[in-house]
């Protein structure tokens, strides 16, 4: 099932992408669930998955703006290098890393589907980053490996947008680059787990339609799984957060000269079973 968030006629729902229309869900809903963070946390996805079975779409994808799949997602824990090759890309000699790296990213770092990614002033070097990003169904803390998909609600994608300087402003942090407003995008949608192809998926980056990134998770340093695992050892996973995967080779900064963002660009994330994450690419007003 795939599940979007959209706004239409002045307010704001939720629903189940069907054919080439929506169900909605917030309007059948609404009272056990007013929002999908709500869906999510309250365990209601087979409900859902009911309703979005036996009912006709109630009107056209062209008739709605989408939103961000969560608006006000739970923590949003980013892991870099994560694909094999990854860490060679940063040409310092180091091995492998042993652990995951993780940084956070705050909500209004993110745009929905069709929006524009703004490149801020304080920056000439904007790049993308196209990531597949995990959805937390249920709580845990502590969580056994082999029990760690159990609590995976399903997938959607982000383009990390990242300000490059600003990543070098602390020793130890990336922070400050990966949280300037609205420079990054999520969506468009969020796929259940049951609803995804078995198997590796391979994950796509194009901008103005020239392929950037090009990958599979079966290359992931560590995977789905662990990742879940891992980070629930030093925080609860609560319905709602979102873990970003990381990204692979072909970041606009590992080109000889570096490809950077400028206005008019075009960054298309893609994930097979997913979809295509598309915006372009303006200047802060």
């Amino acid at each position: 099932m795939k599940l979007i968030t959209f706004e239409r006629a002045g307010g704001t729902s939720y629903g189940a992408v069907k054919d080439d229309g929506v169900v909605d869900l917030g309007a059948r809903l609404g009272r056990d669930a007013p929002t999908l963070l709500d869906l999510i946390g309250n365990e209601l996805v087979n409900r859902a998955r009911n309703i979005a079975g036996r009912e006709k779409p109630d009107f056209a994808l062209d008739s709605i703006r989408l939103d961000r799949p969560l608006p006000a997602p739970g923590k949003m824990l980013c892991v870099g290098v994560n694909y094999l090759d990854r860490n060679a890309e940063y040409r310092d000699g180091s091995e492998q890393p042993r652990y995951p790296s993780v940084f956070v990213r705050f909500p209004a770092s993110f745009v929905a589907h069709g929006e524009a990614l703004i490149r801020p002033p304080e920056t000439k070097q904007f790049d993308y980053e196209g990531e597949i990003a995990l959805v937390i169904g249920s709580r845990g803390r502590r969580i056994a490996r082999e029990e760690a998909l159990a609590h995976l609600f399903g997938y959607t994608m982000a383009n990390e947008g990242t300000v490059r300087e600003w990543t070098r402003h602390g020793k130890f942090n990336v922070t400050q680059g990966k949280n300037f407003d609205c420079s990054g995008s999520i969506g468009p949608c969020i796929v259940t787990a049951d609803a995804m192809p078995a198997g590796p998926l391979r994950l796509k980056t194009r901008v103005n339609g020239e392929e950037r990134q090009n990958d599979t998770t079966d290359r992931l340093l560590f995977p789905f799984d662990y990742l879940i695992s891992y980070l629930s050892i030093f925080t609860t996973l609560e319905p709602g957060d979102v873990i970003l995967t990381g990204t692979p080779n072909g970041a606009g900064a590992r080109f000889d000269p570096p490809k950077w963002l400028v206005p008019g660009d075009v960054v298309e994330v893609e994930v097979e079973g997913i979809g295509v994450l598309s915006n372009p690419v303006a200047d802060e007003a």
